[in-house]
């Protein structure tokens, strides 16, 4: 989901971990242990915070649900150690359009996550975000790869700490589906199709697809592209530097048309995943772990937490597998959330700075569905061999990653509900076979986005 960065961070569009990170979440899924004890303590305190005592704090984030009630612990540790006071305000989907509103009303604020780069990139050009204070910059430093840092950046400036990032390239598969269709993990995508078809004839629909909400259905699209097209045609499409009406963005098209467009691989078919919000297309897989509505569900590993909601046990009930191979090597693509200041406060800084530190980052890992780039977050932290897996894989890629395609792209054409590509590829499940009227419908809302 998500301007253009300079040419130097060429590497921002995807994490492309390949065949280490699919080994070791390949691991994971078979429940492997890296030798670490898990840790349910207190978070460790290694960082120093002013006093804020009767100062007022407003943060606002997409998070809803259990998302939501994770982070506020972390809002409440921060709480303990400051005094501050601390309100949280979901945004909604449309963090650009939120933020807009409450700027032009004088109100904004104090801190955002902001889910895409190219959003946090617009609000420092408009002068909404404040660079990092000297604080929270050497805390950022201390504890992120130069590759994190770059990402939240703006003009050579610090502006974002990534607090919560994810892996958007793993598949959760119920076991009991998977046993009973006699089916087995793929590596390639024709291996994929071959085990959603075998799922599909055993009488459970092969895959939850959360249509509903559309940025589920770039991050399907960016993994087929990465791997199918390669890193290079990638970083050249996440900067509208070729065309989506290139034929690497037709054999894309056409690719996932073979999931999307067969009849038994989607649960619900396509006019039901659709109306299918992502957590629901969790629910899916998950809710009816003997009997459910769908074999597999695709999305990063935030889906942990969901599983967990949906009453399921992971590495037990819910096992992950990487994104198939389409082409030479299996992508892994990688999302995020990056915390920006609004206002110039000095509370605002003083979170920033905790959100940097691994003391923030532990506090989350703790409770699952959470992956931080915070090298200094002990693996440990992570409540299962699955996370702990899918952690490390995304710290050893160190500087080597790119980033989420859409969450590059202007807000108007990678990161709101129903305009851009959202809608266009919503537009495109509704009907696979209309590949070329899709990529028209793109590259106009592109080229209007993009401006170039």
């Amino acid at each position: 989901m998500h301007v253009s960065l300079p040419a130097k961070r060429s590497t921002r569009a995807a994490v492309a971990l390949l065949a280490a990170g699919a080994l070791m979440l390949t691991a994971a899924g078979c429940g492997g242990d890296d030798g670490d004890t898990v840790s349910g303590g207190p978070p460790p305190n290694t960082v120093k915070l002013p006093s804020l005592k009767g100062q007022k704090l407003q943060v606002t984030a997409v998070w809803t649900g259990t998302e939501q009630e994770n982070f506020t612990k972390v809002l409440k540790e921060f709480e303990k150690r400051t005094g501050a006071k601390v309100s949280f305000v979901p945004s909604g989907d449309d963090m650009a359009g939120f933020v807009g509103s409450k700027v032009a009303g004088g109100a904004p604020p104090d801190v955002a996550m902001v889910g895409q780069v190219g959003v946090m990139r617009e609000f420092a050009q408009k002068g909404w975000a404040k660079p990092l204070g000297p604080e929270a910059s050497a805390e950022l430093a201390k504890n992120y790869a130069k590759g994190w840092q770059d990402l939240g950046s703006y003009q050579g400036k610090p502006y974002g700490v990534y607090f919560k990032t994810s892996n958007k390239s793993l598949l959760w598969y119920n076991t009991s589906a998977f046993d009973y269709a006699g089916a087995k993990v793929p590596k390639t995508w024709q291996e994929f199709l071959a085990q959603a078809q075998l799922i599909s004839d055993s009488g459970t629909d092969a895959v939850a697809i959360g249509g509903q909400d559309g940025w589920t259905l770039t991050d399907w699209f960016e993994n087929v592209y990465l791997s199918q097209a390669g890193p290079e045609k990638y970083d050249q499409l996440a900067q509208h530097k070729i065309k989506w009406t290139d034929p690497s963005v037709k054999k894309a098209l056409e690719t996932l048309a073979e999931l999307w467009g067969t009849k038994g691989l989607v649960a619900g078919g396509r006019s039901g995943a659709l109306q299918t919000a992502f957590p629901d297309s969790v629910t899916k897989a998950f809710g009816n772990k003997a009997e459910p509505d769908a074999g597999m569900v695709f999305e990063a590993d935030f889906v942990a937490a969901n599983v967990a909601d949906a009453g399921a046990e992971l590495d037990e009930d819910a096992k992950v597998f990487p994104f198939p191979a389409v082409g030479a090597k299996a992508p892994v693509v990688t999302g995020g959330d990056v915390g920006v200041a609004l206002t110039n406060s000095k509370a605002a800084q003083a979170l920033l700075t905790f959100l940097a530190s691994p003391d923030a980052g532990t506090i989350w890992a703790q409770s699952g569905g959470f992956i931080s780039a915070n090298k200094n977050v002990k693996f440990s932290a992570y409540p299962n061999a699955s996370m702990r897996k899918i952690a490390q894989a995304l710290i050893a890629a160190g500087n080597d990653f790119r980033f989420d395609m859409s969450d590059q792209a202007p807000a108007s054409f990678g990161g709101k509900p129903a305009q851009g590509e959202w809608k266009a590829l919503q537009d495109f499940l509704k009907n696979p076979g209309n590949v070329e009227g899709i990529q028209r419908q793109l590259e106009a809302d592109a080229a209007k986005a993009y401006k170039n």
